[in-house]
């Protein structure tokens, strides 16, 4: 028999998790493994390249031996993963020269700043759609090749490799065969000029990054290689791959101009697809590539949120006034009504609209009163108020946009899961907002893209017609008590601004 099923590789920031989907998009198995996050010093995020590899074979190991399946009826591996982290290894050993440096970490701010401070910003946004920002890939690049001593003669003598998580573990998976990536994980390097669909000569430059690093780049479905036959018992092949949001946006098949989705897990994520031409934010959005099929890249505006879930871990492991995330949607609703309590979780600083590395966590609005009912709904809360943020910046950008931010907004992630906060979302935002049957939207994106390149899954338009709704929420808070809560909201952002 023809094999008729799909692994999703979904590697996120704090575990990995491989799910097994019949040619149904049925799940017929799936495993999860937490790792460590590692906090060298103040504003740094790491990650230990061996425990990403170990945890994604090891659940992906399991999901095919719980789905009851040998590697032979796996039609395709589909890849997704947290984007900008950023890895540097050799290639003759596939070992990492130094632990990933995450997406959240900030230690090349100051660097950003003196580049920015140089007059660069224009050319990097113009080419890449990016703000000069820690959150890429690029300065992670560089920092690595100036600390660890040996890297830049190194990479200069093409000894090593540079891959965001995506790269690394499809080189791990093909017994280093294959060095590439897709279009969606270049875009968020700093060095790929999104309109032309190359890395750029002047921004390697600029950032001081041979080129002899580089991936090659790659449409998100199309045959990337082959598994080692000694990982799974035979080889399987690697026919997807996407960033975590952008196998979100195709997993939510928002494959229309104007349709907006956002993901919650441990930042907040929302895409907005622009079609096939990328439109320069005049408010601090991003420009990116929602995905590349056929050669043809489709565009979106992307607001990117830092700590969203991450704010839940916070209460849970930081404070310890919870045990489980479970318990912050009942704790938030029966929160004292007459406390105004505001969380502005810049821990790692703000992203979009604000774009501030420096900017640091604060509360807002304490009393004596204040307790763990409070601090919940204020960080439930603050997820949904960044969202307008972002969802207002679109509409600003895009006041085309029949189908966008103005009339719903689609949900996933596991923040979703919680009613209370979906129905302060729908609120806060004053929108609709429809959470689909399927909540583990990233890894039916990557599913879909192994899947379509297997010939087992349809064109993306057929592909959106099996959409699903398990529920919609419709605002319900009066709109006085919306504009006061808004405003206590963007007080407390402005007293948090490194520049306030």
């Amino acid at each position: 028999m023809a094999a008729r099923h799909i692994l999703a590789i979904d590697q996120g920031t704090t575990s990995s998790r491989s799910i097994v989907f019949d040619a149904s998009l049925a799940v017929s198995a799936s495993a999860q493994q937490e790792f460590p996050q590692h906090f060298p010093a103040s504003g740094w995020v790491e990650h230990e390249p061996e425990d990403i590899w170990e945890s994604v074979l090891a659940t992906a190991r399991q999901a095919i031996a719980q789905a009851g399946l040998a590697a032979s009826d796996i039609a395709g591996i589909g890849i997704t993963n947290q984007r900008e982290t950023t890895l540097i290894w050799d290639r003759r050993t596939g070992r990492a020269i130094h632990r990933a440096i995450v997406w959240q970490d900030r230690r090349t701010a100051q660097a950003c700043a003196n580049l920015v401070a140089a007059g660069h910003e224009e050319l990097v946004a113009e080419r890449t759609g990016l703000r000069i920002d820690p959150y890429f890939s690029a300065t992670k690049i560089a920092w690595l090749l100036d600390n660890v001593p040996g890297a830049r003669r190194r990479a200069e003598a093409g000894e090593l490799a540079f891959g965001t998580v995506d790269s690394f573990l499809l080189w791990r998976l093909t017994g280093g065969a294959v060095h590439a990536t897709d279009a969606t994980n270049a875009a968020r390097t700093m060095l790929f000029d999104i309109g032309r669909g190359v890395w750029d000569a002047d921004l390697l430059a600029l950032f001081g990054i041979p080129a002899t690093l580089l991936p090659e780049v790659r449409d998100c479905a199309t045959h990337f290689g082959d598994t080692a036959p000694e990982l799974f018992g035979a080889p399987i092949p690697v026919r997807g791959i996407a960033g975590d949001q952008q196998a979100a946006t195709i997993g939510q098949a928002c494959f229309t101009p104007g349709m907006v989705k956002s993901t919650y897990g441990t930042g907040c994520f929302a895409l907005l697809n622009t079609g096939d031409r990328p439109v320069r934010s005049k408010h601090r959005l991003l420009s990116t590539i929602a995905y590349q099929l056929g050669g043809r890249r489709t565009y979106a505006l992307e607001g990117s949120i830092f700590i969203a879930g991450a704010a839940v871990q916070w209460l849970r492991d930081g404070l310890g006034i919870i045990e489980k995330a479970s318990e912050t949607g009942p704790l938030a609703e029966a929160a004292d009504p007459e406390q105004h309590v505001y969380l502005v979780p810049a821990f790692v600083g703000l992203g979009a609209p604000h774009w501030d590395a420096h900017a640091r966590g604060a509360m807002f609005g304490l009393t004596r009163n204040s307790g763990p009912r409070e601090f919940a709904r204020a960080a439930l809360e603050s997820v949904c108020y960044q969202t307008l943020d972002l969802i207002e910046a679109m509409r600003a950008d895009w006041p085309e946009g029949g189908q966008g931010g103005r009339a719903v907004l689609r949900v996933d992630g596991g923040m979703v899961a919680s009613d209370w906060t979906m129905q302060r979302l729908a609120d806060i935002l004053d929108l609709p907002v429809d959470r689909p049957t399927v909540l583990e939207t990233t890894a039916l994106g990557a599913a879909y893209l192994a899947g379509l390149d297997a010939g087992l899954l349809p064109e993306p338009e057929r592909f959106a017609d099996q959409w699903r709704l398990e529920r919609r929420f419709s605002p319900a808070m009066p709109a006085s008590q919306r504009e006061r809560k808004v405003a206590g909201w963007r007080d407390s952002v402005r007293r948090t601004l490194s520049a306030g």
